[in-house]
């Protein structure tokens, strides 16, 4: 039986929190973490997962099928 890796652990609370608020700043900010201590998390999170989790553009974060399905209710 193969064996699957957990995500990165450390990412999942600043997921949750970027998600809900739709901001990396706004997650630093809650997590005492700086903006680009969430991005890299992400970035980490996404290329464990294989997957795009928010669509980014100069102002705006939302999120991606992916990402709305990978939050928790």
């Amino acid at each position: 039986m193969a064996r699957r890796r957990l995500p990165p652990l450390k990412a999942l609370p600043a997921f949750e929190q970027a998600a809900r608020l739709l901001s990396f700043s706004a997650a630093a900010q809650e997590l005492h973490l700086t903006h680009g201590a969430i991005s890299r998390q992400m970035k980490s999170l996404e290329a464990h997962l294989g997957v795009q989790l928010f669509r980014r553009s100069t102002r705006q974060l939302e999120l991606t099928e992916a990402g709305s399905a990978l939050l928790p209710a």
